[in-house]
């Protein structure tokens, strides 16, 4: 695996893509954050450092906002606007891309999978409402997507559990004892480190139905 960093202007300011490049990829995960922290997040990261050797690139994207350091999140409108002008980069390997990310970004990947032509979504932590306001629901946004969904959930996320999401239209996975940050209580089983590889296997698992086959004429150099 190698790792690079680019920088692509946006209407927003300049956003950040971190490049985690399979040696011979097979499709690209672009993964945005949430709205509270950014790429360094632990699902992030296990996805990035455990996708490449599946022949997977991960491109963690970093928007305008958490780039100029800014501690409160854009609006959604803006958050979409960055996505979309940094697709072409994220794209410009010619292989199937997957839009992804966690919480905010997995909205963000929702809103836009169909204008861009997403091989599919990835939506990690999906809030699906704010904490203790179910009335006030995403599902749409979800629902909405229409591209292959795959949603990965914490059975303890207050900004959504995983029996709260509606049937149809997306597979969804459950981790076990999971907040909205993945994180497992100490004294729960499993622990963190299966939590994480639970989340990894899950996607690799989903994401090698979506990839372009490999041949050696094409996939001969990395993505990114």
């Amino acid at each position: 695996m190698s790792t690079r960093t680019e920088s692509v202007a946006t209407p927003a300011g300049e956003a950040r893509i971190t490049w985690h490049a399979a040696r011979r990829p097979q499709l690209v995960l672009a993964l945005g954050h949430g709205a509270g922290g950014g790429i360094e997040a632990r699902d992030l990261a296990a996805l990035a450092a455990a996708l490449p050797a599946r022949g997977v690139t991960v491109a963690l994207v970093e928007q305008p906002w958490r780039v100029a350091g800014k501690k409160v999140a854009a609006a959604p409108k803006v958050l979409d606007e960055g996505w979309r002008a940094l697709w072409p980069a994220l794209a410009e390997s010619g292989l199937p891309v997957v839009a992804g990310g966690r919480s905010a970004g997995a909205r963000v990947a929702c809103r836009t999978a169909a204008e861009l032509d997403a091989a599919g979504v990835l939506a990690l932590a999906f809030p699906l409402h704010p904490p203790g306001r179910p009335e006030k629901s995403r599902a749409a946004e979800l629902t909405g997507a229409g591209r292959p969904t795959l949603v990965v959930q914490g059975a303890r996320d207050p900004f959504g559990r995983p029996e709260e999401f509606p049937a149809g239209g997306h597979t969804l996975v459950e981790v076990p004892y999971a907040d909205h940050g993945f994180a497992v209580p100490k004294r729960a089983a499993p622990p963190q480190e299966e939590v994480l590889a639970r989340i990894t296997e899950a996607a690799a698992a989903w994401l090698a139905g979506l990839a372009a086959p490999a041949s050696p004429a094409d996939r001969g150099s990395p993505a990114g």
